[in-house]
This record gives structure tokens, C-alpha cells and sequence, in this order.
């Protein structure tokens, strides 16, 4: 019996890398095990040297799924692992969220103040009152702070806490204050707790954040069921039950909320070849650097891949895709966690220094030089393609501007191009 062979073609990208998997199939009845014709191929064809994350892959789509999984969890469980640009766009973004709804709770204050006086006796608005002006009080400052301090990471989090710590305490004191056979009381504040579990799903948090806050406020609705006579009883386990539902719900929330802004984040900020940052995502890094206080020891590495355009006429573009890819990945390699890297434009890469004198960059440049002519990469033919790149330093002045500073760089990478490339200069 003849068996008619047909290639099944499946492709998938890795690590930047177009892999193709080729299945051989035949129409007719199935060979005996063994005999199915199974092939790989890379596009473009290199060796190992040119990818050797090629070597990792696993022919398991859902290994693949697996570890792209663990990875997102990993992410969303802590922000240990977020990288510092995507830290400061997360501060801006829990900001804007904090100075909103701060906004609203503002606005509805006087809503509040008048179900208080219309719900308490005298004996307690006496307490609720003062409350509420401390609690008004707080929200004008957070909402002066926030505007003030729209590039500070860890002020970011605590205004977001300070958001929903505010009405939390708020409810506490009314629980502390009430008289006893004054439950009734309660039903217009008894929803607080629901609603602010409710809100952690509004705020990018990660899941340990949101577990802690929500954690607080499960224990703050269980000490108010003393005082509506709902403790160890089933009306009391079902409000517990519908708090913690709602917290698993604003988690699951969190997950995908922190997990679509990482990937939208990443998709704008980030160029698709090399996975390091674009000129934008850059200007508005160093910006905010500028604008702290004080003010760190930047400096800035302009470099540029020489005669890229030969290497792209002599082995054709896909060659030239694998050259920026592997240099772009010794720059990430060759810098601290908080030093920023950048595909500034073509064969154009910057790289800002923090803490860095002009000293230490010079050191600096020169080692990502030599990292670089060492690269081994070869061509569809397999003969060796050699990369060598220039690089021009400059350290911020007391008034530089990114403009200022980036033209220095760029009129001194200018000079190591027209002397001898494969050079320095500072």
C-alpha cells in the first residue's frame, strides 16, 4: 500500500525565534510506530551560537503553556520581579486611580454626614462626627500629596492603602462606639467592608497585596458581628462566607487586571525584537529621574552597531535581525537592575547609568565593547559575521536635559565613528 505523505506545519514563536515544527503525515491507514518522518528547522537557519535558547525548547506546546503560566502568576503574585520602568508606570497608574475615587468619596462626604446625624443618637454623633472631618481631612491631603508626588513608587502604595484604610477605620469607630440595643444602626454602615473588598479589584495590585487588605477587612467584619448579634450564627456565617467570596473574586481579578496591564504595558514600551525598552518608554524614565530629588549621578552610553548596513546587504536582513537580538541581549546582561537599556532607533542603543561617574561609564562602555566583538554569530553559509560597535559617553550635568545630555552622547559617538570605530569615547 502506498502512503501519500503530507507535511503538517506548525510554528511557534521562542525567545524571539520562529521555530518550525514539521509533522510528516501520511492519508492512508497509519505506519507502525516509528516509521512518522518528524523534522525541525529554524528560520533564520543558524547554528546554535546564533540562539542558543533554541536548545530549551521543549516540543510540548503545553510545557510552553506551563511555564508562560507560572510566569504570570509569579508576576502578579509580588512585585518583586517588575522591572523599574514598569514599577513607575504601575505608581502612575495606581495615582490616578487613588486621586479618583479620593475625588468621589470627597464629593459624597456631606451625603454621609447627614445619614449620620439622621441615623446615630446624640451620644454618638458626638464621636461619628469628628470622625468624619478626619476623615475629610485625609482625603484633601491625599489627594494634594498625590498630585505632588506623581513620581514616587512607594507613595504611590501607600496612598492606595491610606484609600481604603480611611473608610475602614471610620467603620471601626462607629463599631467601638455604638451602645448596646443600637444595632439597627448599623445598617447603613454594615455594606462598608463588601465595599471595599469590592474596590481591590479597581486598584493594579498584586494578589498579596490585595490578600493583606482584604484579610484586614474580613477581620473587621467579623468583629462587627458581636455587636449585630450575628456572631457564631448562620446569618453571621453567610455574611463571612459572602465577604470571602468576594475577596477570591477581587484577587482573580487582580490576576488579570496586573496581567493585561503587564502585557499591554510591555507591548507600548517595548521593542518587539530585542525585548528592551523604546526610545519612549525611555525619555519617560529618565525624566522622572531627572525630576527626583535628590537628584542620582546619571550617565548616558550612545551606541551604535558599525557598518550594519553591510552586514544587512552582505547576509541579508534576517541575519541582521539576529545581530540586534544578540546584542541586545548582551546589553541586558551587562547592565545593573537599575540601569536602563533602550533600541534607540535602527541599530541605535542607549544606556543610562545610574550612580555612574564618568569614570565608571567609561569602565563600563569599554567591557560592553569588548562583549560585543566577541559575539559569535554566523550566516545562513555558516561563516562568521563580525559585529563590533562604537560608543559615545557623557555623564548629566547639574542642567542637562535629555535633549542636552543625549546630543553630547550622540556628537561624541559621531567622532568614535568618523576615527576608528570599535571605540570609545567620553
Amino acid at each position: 500500500m502506498t502512503c501519500s505523505l503530507v507535511p503538517l506545519t506548525v510554528s511557534i514563536v521562542y525567545d524571539n525565534v520562529i521555530v518550525h515544527q514539521t509533522v510528516t503525515l501520511c492519508n492512508t491507514p497509519c505506519p507502525p510506530p516509528g516509521d512518522t518522518h518528524l523534522k525541525q528547522r529554524t528560520v533564520p537557519h543558524s547554528t546554535h551560537k546564533a540562539f542558543p535558547s533554541a536548545r530549551k525548547l521543549s516540543p510540548s506546546i503545553l510545557s510552553e503553556l506551563t511555564v508562560v503560566g507560572v510566569s504570570s502568576l509569579r508576576d502578579t503574585l509580588t512585585s518583586r520581579n517588575h522591572s523599574r520602568d514598569f514599577t513607575y508606570a504601575r505608581a502612575e497608574y495606581l495615582r490616578g486611580r487613588v486621586w479618583i475615587i479620593g475625588l468621589i468619596f470627597l464629593l459624597l462626604m456631606p451625603f454621609w454626614v447627614a445619614i449620620d446625624v439622621f441615623q446615630f443618637p446624640p451620644e454618638v454623633r458626638q464621636y461619628t462626627l469628628p470622625g468624619r472631618v478626619v476623615m475629610a481631612a485625609g482625603l484633601v491631603a491625599l489627594l494634594v500629596l498625590t498630585r505632588r508626588h506623581s513620581t514616587n513608587v512607594f507613595f504611590a502604595r501607600i496612598a492606595a492603602g491610606t484609600l481604603i484604610g480611611l473608610p475602614a477605620a471610620f467603620y471601626a469607630l462607629v463599631l467601638f462606639v455604638i451602645p448596646d440595643g443600637n444595632q439597627h444602626n448599623l445598617i447603613g454602615y454594615s455594606f462598608i467592608p463588601y465595599m471595599l473588598t469590592a474596590m481591590l479589584s479597581i486598584f493594579p495590585f498584586t494578589i498579596i497585596e490585595s490578600a493583606i487588605a482584604g484579610l484586614v477587612l474580613l477581620v473587621l467584619q467579623l468583629l462587627s458581628q458581636p455587636v449585630t448579634g450575628t456572631w457564631w450564627t448562620a446569618e453571621g456565617l453567610q455574611e463571612s462566607w459572602l465577604l470571602a467570596a468576594l475577596l477570591v473574586l477581587a484577587l482573580t481579578a487582580n490576576y488579570f487586571h496586573l496581567g493585561l496591564l503587564q502585557r499591554l504595558y510591555r507591548e507600548a514600551t517595548h521593542d518587539p525584537l530585542t525585548g528592551l525598552l523604546n526610545r519612549g518608554a525611555l525619555t519617560r524614565a529618565i525624566d522622572q529621574l531627572l525630576h527626583t530629588r535628590p537628584r542620582p549621578v546619571l550617565s548616558l552610553l550612545m551606541i551604535d552597531i558599525d557598518h550594519f548596513k553591510r552586514i544587512n546587504d552582505r547576509h541579508g536582513h534576517s541575519i541582521g535581525d539576529v545581530v540586534l537580538n544578540q546584542f541586545g541581549r548582551v546589553l541586558r546582561q551587562s547592565v545593573r537592575a537599575q540601569d536602563f537599556v533602550a533600541r534607540y532607533g535602527g541599530e541605535e542603543f542607549v544606556v543610562l547609568l545610574q550612580d555612574t561617574d564618568k569614570a565608571s561609564a567609561m569602565q563600563r562602555a569599554e567591557h560592553i565593547r569588548n562583549l560585543a566583538q566577541n559575539i559569535v554569530i554566523e550566516n545562513h553559509d555558516n561563516q562568521p559575521v563580525q559585529l563590533t560597535v562604537s560608543i559615545g559617553v557623557t555623564t548629566f550635568r547639574a542642567d542637562d536635559t535629555l535633549d542636552t545630555a543625549a546630543r553630547r552622547a550622540d556628537e561624541r559617538l559621531y567622532h568614535a565613528k568618523q576615527t576608528t570605530r570599535n571605540c570609545v569615547v567620553g
